[in-house]
């Protein structure tokens, strides 16, 4: 890591590494390892890769392969769906927030 660069701490299948990144990017850092934890402990629990290298292989294979699809398919099918109830709870909290202060 270099001098000038801030670190964070991130935890993948239970060790932690000090990874370099810009402040602005530590949210979406974090965010990544913990989708990569979660998809080696899948693919270690499923009891049919064995060590912590051929499980993050095969998790960057299947990460990989996930935006590739995303690549060729364009937007999932349901990911509008997903946009219009967010925006939906967030209208309700901004109207509810908007009455408390009535």
């Amino acid at each position: 890591m270099r001098q000038d660069q801030p670190g964070i701490k991130v935890a993948i299948m239970g060790k932690e590494f000090m990874v370099a990144c810009p402040d602005d990017e530590k949210t979406s850092l974090l965010a990544a390892a913990k989708y990569l934890d979660h998809k080696m402990k899948d693919i270690h629990n499923s009891g049919k890769v064995l060590g912590a290298e051929r499980c993050a292989i095969m998790a960057a294979l299947n990460i990989a392969h996930e935006l590739l699809q995303y690549q060729s398919d364009g937007i999932p099918s349901d990911m509008g769906d997903k946009i219009r109830a967010l925006q939906a709870k967030i209208d309700n909290a901004l109207r509810d927030s908007a009455q408390l202060t009535l």
